[in-house]
């Protein structure tokens, strides 16, 4: 009797428990005969011991000297008890191999971004180990990429299988043939899969050209050279890769001896952002290069993966578009730098974009010249708010077209059917994506709304303190002018200049009630009232929002039936024969397949998208209604900036002219002692100084008008101080002013405001 058990000195496996095959042997799950712990073992067959020794010796000697937190680790290397050569023991990567991963139904169109950018990182980390000891793989691919999961949970990409691996110095060359088909550079394709018989030589940076083919496959689901029938138009698949123009990163081939369809860009259904798109698609056409000459060196794409991972990546919700996006800045760049990104991804004017965080614009929570690294984090369900301030419609992103769920034959035919039961998983998988991703728009848009009526809220706040503070600075403006009056008594041409000073403030004075007034109505209403955040909850309320309806739970759990079913089908293709009963299950799985995916498309199509539709209108009124609260609070501002100006103005005014009359007053006999003799006093308090009596104190005239010159001194002393404290008082307006200036979206609207 044959027994599935196998092993060596430390440990055990059995051969029911595979991992992988390959052509020299096979992986197998075991454990440590002395702790249980769970590793991988590789064992060789005949074909491998068939290998010269220096070859078969060289995988363990590639594997004794690298030593990475992103390659499968060495645990021993032992003989097999039953005489079958030696075995590699390796840690467990329980994730599965990468090729594994993008074969399950829900990666059909790519891995996520978040699990891309890991695999990008830790792929170009385990190659920098690889290269920095002179080593070179010469098979990689996705199912020589496996997932470890760590015991806090973390996910690591290694790679493994060095079977083809060896040493290799920059410049050295090999002419031995390894690797699969798919990954192979064109020139190693022409003589190990044409079988041509050319004299060429073959140089590590063979292996950038499988790493861009994998990192292709990894964001799209799909191969990037694909011709009409796959391995067996092995001359087209080399036509493809050799002819194919710089730039490019795919070209396909849909039908018998049809045109090759070229492309340089990322497809619609990868799930990566635009934002990354725009990184990633030149590091692969750098990869993607048949020509020794243009293709990248190891040292340039090891710079471009990390200048990629170093990027600061801020998330932003574009609100009247309704979409995320994200913007990759370098460390060092700044706010200008952020707005021209914004320009480039969204086409909004930098003078027309308003960025919201919390409530504040963006501006006031970086400087200026604040570098990226110092930004506050965003995340993509709290992101940085973008409202086009021109631009008063909210219009939802438009989607590609959702790929139909596949329809059953009559008849049963288990392979078919396993196929079609997977290919309903993937349009199941992608109708959730999408579910998700409004039920997003919904929190984001709702979000939104709260954050421009913070914001607005805030300004009005600000703009009501800096009304009040100047109606303060009218007060002294006024007592000043009515002092000036006094003082000037005697002189009829500065009483006409108080008289006209006292007239223009009393002008501004009924123009600023103009304006104070609608500043107080719109406080009451939109800060004190919340007239804006109550209008859209009364609607909002009104609304059967995914969320609300908690759609992403439901598509959860109609995608997990469709999973289930598919589950089934693969169980009945590996059983082959069926039994009248399991044929009859077959066939309700296939009737469940069909309904469950109607009910998908019935939830997304009649369900969540019309109801985000509706929510995008609601949307789009109020922010209308928002806007020209906005503008009106804008406008309002740029009023109290000329009611400054004029306030400064007669500031100026009064000091000159408090000068002017001051010298001449001082050519006055006695009088002039007194002013020469004294200093304007420092204080700011605006209570009468008292001043000593000069001249006579008999009753004379001479007496009379020093009296009367001391008492105009006297207002020129308040004078001088009321002047301080309207300076002093305009100073801390000028500080109002310039956090109000801060809530305008651009510095032209600044400029205008002051």
């Amino acid at each position: 009797m044959n027994s599935f058990l196998r092993g060596s000195m430390n440990y055990v496996w059995c051969t029911t428990s595979v991992l992988g095959k390959g052509s020299t042997g096979a992986v197998f799950q075991g454990v440590n005969k002395h702790n249980g712990e769970p590793v991988a073992v590789k064992t060789f067959n005949q074909l491998s011991h068939m290998r010269p020794q220096d070859v078969q010796m060289r995988e363990f000697e590639v594997l004794r000297k690298v030593n990475h937190n992103n390659i499968v680790k060495l645990l021993d290397i032992e003989d097999d008890q039953e005489g079958r050569g030696k075995v590699i023991v390796m840690e467990l990567c329980t994730g599965g191999s990468l090729f594994n991963i993008l074969d399950d139904p829900e990666n059909t169109y790519g891995l996520p971004q978040k699990e891309f950018l890991l695999v990008l990182e830790h792929l170009s980390a385990g190659m920098k180990h690889l290269r920095d000891n002179n080593l070179v793989h010469r098979d990689l691919k996705p199912g020589n990429i496996m997932k470890y999961i760590s015991e806090d949970g973390q996910t690591v990409y290694k790679l493994t299988d060095f079977g083809a691996a060896r040493e290799l110095g920059e410049n050295q060359q090999f002419a031995s043939l390894y690797g699969t088909e798919e990954y192979l550079h064109p020139d190693m394709y022409e003589r190990a899969v044409l079988r041509k018989s050319i004299n060429r030589s073959f140089t590590a940076n063979v292996d950038l050209w499988s790493i861009g083919v994998t990192l292709y496959h990894v964001a799209t689901g799909n191969l990037p050279f694909r011709p009409y029938g796959g391995r067996k138009n092995k001359e087209t698949m080399y036509h493809i890769t050799t002819k194919k123009a710089p730039g490019v990163i795919s070209g396909t081939q849909t039908s018998e001896n049809g045109p090759i369809e070229w492309s340089k860009h990322l497809p619609a259904h990868c799930q990566l952002k635009e934002g990354l798109k725009q990184l990633v698609t030149p590091l692969m056409a750098g990869l993607l290069e048949e020509s020794q000459g243009r293709m990248w060196s190891f040292d340039k794409f090891f710079v471009e993966v990390q200048n990629i991972l170093n990027k600061t990546v801020l998330h932003i919700f574009y609100v009247n578009r309704a979409t995320s996006i994200e913007v990759y800045l370098e460390p060092e760049q700044t706010l200008v730098h952020l707005r021209e990104h914004i320009l480039a991804q969204t086409d909004v004017p930098q003078a027309s974009q308003l960025l919201l965080l919390e409530n504040e614009l963006f501006a006031t929570k970086v400087d200026a010249n604040t570098s990226a690294r110092g930004y506050p984090p965003t995340e993509a369900n709290n992101p940085v708010m973008l409202f086009n301030i021109e631009n008063y419609n909210v219009i939802l992103p438009t989607e590609w077209d959702l790929p139909k769920f596949p329809t059953f034959p009559n008849g049963i035919s288990v392979e078919n059917d396993a196929s079609l039961a997977k290919v309903a998983c993937s349009v199941g998988h992608e109708c959730k994506r999408r579910v998700e991703s409004m039920s997003l728009l919904d929190t984001l848009m709702n979000k939104s709304v709260h954050q421009f009526s913070g914001f607005l809220a805030g300004f009005l706040v600000k703009l009501l303190k800096r009304t009040r503070h100047l109606e303060d600075i009218e007060g002294l403006i006024s007592e000043l002018a009515k002092m000036f009056e006094v003082a000037a008594s005697n002189h009829e041409t500065y009483q006409k200049f108080g008289a006209n000073i006292h007239t223009s403030y009393e002008k501004q004075k009924t123009d600023f009630q103009r304006v104070s007034e609608p500043i107080q109505q719109l406080y009451g209403r939109f800060v004190k009232e919340e007239s804006l955040v109550r209008e859209w909850n009364s609607g909002y309320r009104a609304l059967r929002t995914p969320n609300k309806n908690r759609d992403s739970e439901k598509a959860k759990s109609l995608v997990n039936r469709l999973r289930d079913s598919w589950q089934h089908m693969l169980r009945d293709r590996a059983t082959r024969s069926l039994t009248y009963n399991d044929e009859q299950f077959h066939v309700l799985e296939k009737v469940k397949i069909a309904e469950t995916g109607k009910r998908l498309k019935t939830l997304l199509n009649d369900g969540v998208r019309q109801a985000v539709e509706q929510e995008a209108e609601c949307l789009a009124d109020w922010y209308k209604k928002a806007q020209t609260i906005f503008l009106q609070t804008q406008f309002l501002m740029k009023d109290v900036g000329a009611y400054v100006d004029a306030l400064y103005d007669l500031r100026e005014q009064l000091k000159q002219h408090r000068e002017d009359l001051k010298e001449e007053i001082s050519t006055d006999g006695e009088v002039s002692k007194t002013i020469a003799g004294k200093s304007m006093p420092s204080t700011t308090s605006t209570a009468t100084t008292t001043i000593p009596i000069v001249g006579d104190v008999d009753g004379s005239d001479k007496g009379l008008t020093a009296r009367q010159n001391q008492y105009k001194v006297m207002c020129f002393m308040n004078m001088y101080n009321q002047i301080k404290e309207v300076k002093k008082m305009l100073q801390q307006n000028s500080d109002i002013l310039a956090a109000t200036q801060g809530l305008l979206p651009d510095s032209g609207d600044r400029a205008a405001a002051t």
